[in-house]
């Protein structure tokens, strides 16, 4: 087991500050403010699973609004390896990376070696999810003990030992502002003593992760578990609660569960979670599930649905999904989204992008991407706005009847 390094957590001080300046109704409107960067939520960070956000440059992604993205520390830890990060040269903080003088308290998360910022040449945050998910993917290729997790690698197939103090050592060494404990995503369908066997392993990793944590002053957060079963997801809450993580997410939805079984668990746990913490739903990203979850109180998503869904064609506006693939838009001088201000809306027709797509060249999945992501952040800034102004449910009744549903109940279990 590797061994974290010698700290007093006593004298740890986070490096990350979280304020709430509105409410309306569960929601919250805020931000997250970081050495690289402040974070206005709710917020959406984009998905850069090797150190890249796919067919975007990073200017690209500052472009369309984004203030924080996601890595993924089991890929990067296989490919390239933290070895070759480290090594990358220091770069001096440039000019878009400006300290606000209100921010001095904060504390430095400054590094002698290269990090996954200066890699990847993106200076505003990052948060690095643990790896648990990933090796949950794995299916029949791993074999997880109360040590950690064994799984051959995807790549070529070595065998490779992961545990909780190896996942902070990884993240620890990438630079990441914001770290996930390492956890095991319990499975859907589970029955409840699986449920509760997977969640209270992954109390225990918790508190090794938080040990192995140290006094990095990076941002620790823990992670819910318990399947489906609202008594489970209780206890997890309440024994990661008692350990004071930076934040706290909702982990193991989205893994296949019926989307109200998602919804009931959300309902339950979102707004219980502590209110003077961030409150981060993992890997749950259709507009409308982002919607709902802002309702009842969560602040930060992720999800790879916008650059995926970008490359398949499949483009996000505020009266639907346009399927850009279809022969209807082949003559079509219509931008993609008249009141979209991205790249692609501002520039190029409809037509355009389907011949792009129909010739399978690069240039139509990057335009894609593009306008999907900043759909996203547009939605975000709207959600803001609307709590800001007290309004979210009149926000909430103009979305649905754009995409053409009914307004979902808002029904929230209140212990």
């Amino acid at each position: 087991m590797t061994q974290p390094p010698e700290s007093s957590l006593d004298t740890r001080k986070c490096a990350m500050t979280f304020e709430v300046d509105t409410t309306d109704g569960l929601a919250r409107r805020g931000r997250m403010k970081f050495p690289r960067g402040t974070v206005e939520t709710p917020a959406f960070m984009p998905v850069g699973t090797y150190g890249t956000v796919k067919g975007m440059l990073p200017r690209d992604v500052e472009a369309i609004g984004a203030e924080i993205v996601l890595g993924n520390t089991f890929h990067l830890m296989l490919r390239p390896g933290t070895e070759v990060i480290k090594a990358q040269k220091k770069k001096p903080m440039t000019a878009n990376v400006q300290l606000n003088p209100e921010d001095d308290q904060l504390t430095s998360v400054e590094q002698a070696d290269g990090t996954l910022h200066d890699f990847m040449q993106w200076h505003k945050p990052i948060l690095t999810d643990s790896g648990g998910f990933q090796v949950f993917s794995l299916g029949k290729m791993r074999k997880i003990t109360e040590e950690g997790v064994t799984f051959r690698s995807p790549i070529d197939g070595s065998k490779i030992f992961m545990d909780p103090e190896k996942s902070m050592e990884v993240q620890r060494e990438l630079g990441s502002d914001v770290v996930m404990i390492f956890d095991e995503c319990t499975p859907y369908p589970a029955t409840e003593k699986e449920a509760r066997d997977s969640m209270e392993l992954s109390l225990r990793w918790a508190k090794r992760s938080k040990a192995a944590h140290g006094s990095n002053p990076s941002a620790l957060f823990g992670i819910i578990q318990g399947g489906m079963y609202e008594h489970l997801r209780q206890v997890s809450l309440d024994g990661l609660e008692v350990m004071d993580f930076d934040g706290y997410a909702i982990g193991g939805l989205s893994v296949g569960e019926p989307k109200d079984e998602m919804v009931k668990v959300l309902s339950y746990v979102a707004h219980q979670m502590p209110a003077n913490k961030p409150r981060y739903l993992m890997g749950v990203g259709k507009p409308e599930d982002i919607v709902e979850a802002v309702r009842r109180g969560v602040d930060m998503f992720d999800c790879v649905m916008p650059t995926r869904n970008a490359r398949n064609g499949h483009l996000f506006t505020f009266e639907g999904v346009v399927k850009i693939r279809n022969a209807v838009h082949r003559h079509s001088v219509e931008p993609l989204d008249a009141t979209c201000d991205c790249y692609t809306c501002q520039n190029f027709t409809r037509s355009y992008l389907y011949h792009l797509d129909k010739c399978g060249e690069i240039l139509g999945a990057q335009l894609n991407t593009i306008h999907n992501l900043r759909h996203y952040q547009r939605l975000m800034e709207k959600l803001r706005d609307a709590i800001a102004e007290h309004r979210l449910e009149a926000f909430v009744e103009t979305f649905y009847e754009g995409i053409g549903k009914e307004v979902p109940p808002l029904t929230v279990k209140v212990e």
